[in-house]
C-alpha cells in the first residue's frame, strides 16, 4: 500500500472505531498528524488566498498604468473637428470628418481644383501638394493631420502675377499633352529642385521624378523644362 492509501481511506467501522460510533470526525487521523479533512481545508484556503493576491496584483497595476490618451474633443455634435492651416499663405479653419481626405477638402472645400484626383491610391502622382516644403500625396494623407501646417497647392506657385520658373519652363518646353498629371508634375519638380540631395544630371532627375505618370508620354519634354527651370533659377 502507498502513503496516499494510509492517508485517505475510510474508517473501516469495526466496533469501538471512533467514525462508527459517531464520536470522531469521520476521517482517520494520518499518522503524521494530518487528517484528511484538515488537508482540504489547507488546499481551500490556499487557493482563495493566491486568487484573492492575483485580484489584489491586478487592481494594483490597473492603478498604475498611465491614463489612457484621448482623442481631441470633436468640435460639433456630428462628430466633426476643428483644423486649422494655412493653404497658399491664406489661413483656413475648417470642421472636417475625421476621415476628411485632403485632396478631396482642397478640392470640394476650397475649390483648389488645380490639385487633381488620379488614381487615388498614391501611384500617380497627379495630386501632389507641398506640405511645410514637403511635397506629398494628398490622396493618401487625412486633413487632421495637417493642423498648424503650411500647405502650397499649384495655385500658389505663381507670385504677383508671375509664373514660378518651373511653370514658365513647362509652358515653353511644351512639357504636357494632356495636362492632367501637370500640376502633380510641377509641384514634385519644384521640391525636387530645392532639395540639395538630389544631384542635377537628368538620370536622378527622372528618378527622383518617378513618383509622377504622365500616361500621354511626355517625359523627355518634361525633363528638359525641369532642367531649363533648374538653370534660370540659379541665375535668378
Amino acid at each position: 500500500m502507498t502513503a496516499y492509501k494510509d492517508f485517505t481511506d475510510p474508517p473501516s467501522g469495526k466496533p469501538g472505531d471512533d467514525a462508527a460510533s459517531g464520536s470522531g470526525e469521520g476521517t482517520r487521523a494520518d499518522p503524521r498528524g494530518v487528517s484528511r479533512r484538515g488537508f482540504l481545508k489547507s488546499v481551500g484556503a490556499s487557493g482563495i488566498a493566491a486568487a484573492g493576491t492575483t485580484m489584489m496584483s491586478a487592481a494594483v497595476l490597473a492603478d498604475e498604468a498611465p491614463p489612457v490618451a484621448k482623442a481631441p474633443a470633436a468640435a460639433t455634435g456630428s462628430g466633426a473637428y476643428t483644423v486649422q492651416f494655412s493653404v497658399n499663405g491664406v489661413a483656413h479653419k475648417l470642421n472636417v470628418e475625421p476621415n476628411a481626405v485632403l485632396l478631396d477638402v482642397l478640392r470640394d472645400r476650397l475649390q483648389l481644383t488645380g490639385t487633381k484626383k488620379g488614381c487615388d491610391h498614391g501611384q500617380c502622382g497627379a495630386c501632389t501638394v507641398h506640405v511645410n516644403g514637403v511635397s506629398v500625396n494628398s490622396c493618401l494623407s487625412i486633413a487632421v493631420m495637417h493642423d498648424g501646417d503650411e500647405i502650397t497647392t499649384v495655385e500658389g506657385l505663381a507670385k504677383n502675377g508671375k509664373l514660378h520658373p518651373v511653370q514658365q519652363a513647362f509652358w515653353e518646353h511644351d512639357a504636357y499633352q494632356c495636362g492632367y498629371c501637370t500640376s502633380g508634375q510641377m509641384m514634385s519638380a519644384v521640391a525636387v529642385l530645392h532639395d540639395s540631395r538630389v544631384p542635377a544630371d537628368d538620370h536622378s532627375l527622372r528618378e527622383a521624378m518617378s513618383g509622377n505618370i504622365c500616361r500621354c508620354g511626355a517625359y523627355k519634354n518634361i525633363v528638359a523644362a525641369i532642367q531649363d527651370a533648374r538653370g534660370k533659377m540659379r541665375r535668378a
